[in-house]
């Protein structure tokens, strides 16, 4: 399959672009596209068959959920059994946005394979011009996870999609880097109270500023079924193994020794403050007490790592508070939960 991309700018002002990556997924077919979070692929989430060719292209488990993208909010009712009055006031806040709300399905209406048969449906509206303007010339739910092959980092160029999905998909709508740079908040309103799944763009801190009080059920067990995406399977992973690293540069710089006497080559993902000439690569996350920086950098410097001859990977961890717990998930993730102490051999 030969993989083409199409670029389009945030006026989306080019409508012959979008028309003929509307008719491939009319036809069935899977087009990655930008949303502000990370690049997404997508497929009608309404055609069973459609929604098969993203499993298969990324390689992912068919146990895993998919978040419907929908154009509206008036939409929701047409996926979602029952909509509760706290529902409406996150959409009224946050949408277009970076959270997800899942709710009872509306049943034979979304494909089963996006629900994972678990009788949900966890729908967003994002907040990227390009995508937008996608789902309004489609007419249609988009069944979209992240633009890459499953457990690699998720992709926030369109040049990440190409290095992972060339020639498996027909599209890549190349609409610039994206902003958030982590995926969507997930929060389940079926729950009492809305349990937050996944941490994301929006802090829980800003979620119960509408809506009150909520629960995280964010290190839930991984061996149950998930009921969103990212809550089972490591994601997120260069090709080098991750170890997390306190943010103390003596404690960095006697890793970096250690690994290096025992003839490892090291890459270190880190922000401004403690960058150490020691390793032999350095990536910079931006400055330390910013972790919407970091979240917006974090999988491009995962990626920049690809680029290297890096044997080992340290991640420099950040405070677990607002955007913070965001960009902690998906690090102990891409470590598969390990952390570099002075015990590590």
């Amino acid at each position: 399959m030969n993989t083409q991309t199409v670029k389009v700018d945030n006026g989306v002002d080019n409508d012959d672009s979008y028309q003929q990556v509307v008719d491939c997924l009319q036809n069935g077919g899977v087009v990655a596209f930008p949303t502000e979070t990370v690049y997404g692929l997508g497929a009608l989430a309404t055609n069973l068959d459609a929604t098969k060719r993203i499993f298969e292209a990324k390689g992912r488990p068919s146990d895993n959920p998919l978040i419907v993208h929908i154009g509206t909010k008036e939409e929701v009712s047409t996926y979602a059994e029952e909509i509760p009055e706290t529902a409406i006031r996150l959409m009224d806040a946050f949408w277009p946005g970076p959270i997800t709300l899942i709710f009872k399905e509306k049943p034979g209406v979304i494909a089963s394979n996006v629900t994972a048969g678990i009788g949900t449906v966890g729908l967003r509206m994002p907040n990227h011009p390009v995508a937008l303007k996608l789902l309004k010339l489609l007419g249609g739910p988009l069944a979209a996870p992240s633009a890459n092959r499953s457990g690699k980092p998720s992709p926030t160029k369109a040049i990440h999609v190409a290095l992972d999905l060339d020639g498996k998909i027909p599209f890549i709508l190349d609409g610039g880097a994206t902003g958030v740079g982590v995926e969507s908040t997930v929060i389940d309103m079926t729950a009492t109270p809305p349990a937050v799944l996944r941490p994301g763009g929006i802090t829980v801190e800003m979620i119960e500023a509408v809506i009150g009080p909520v629960r995280s059920e964010v290190n839930a067990e991984e061996s149950e079924t998930p009921r969103a995406p990212g809550m089972k399977y490591m994601h997120y992973s260069p090709d080098a193994p991750v170890w997390l690293i306190e943010p103390d540069s003596n404690q960095i710089e006697r890793a970096v020794d250690k690994l290096m006497n025992a003839g490892k080559k090291v890459a270190i993902i880190g922000p401004d403050e403690l960058r150490t000439d020691k390793s032999q690569w350095y990536f910079s996350t931006g400055t330390i007490t910013d972790p919407s920086q970091l979240a917006a950098t974090l999988y491009n410097a995962l990626r920049l790592c690809d680029e290297t001859e890096a044997d080992v990977i340290l991640a420099v961890e950040t405070q677990s508070e607002g955007m913070g717990v965001a960009v902690m998930n998906r690090l102990k993730k891409a470590a598969d939960g390990k952390r570099f102490s002075s015990e590590t051999e």
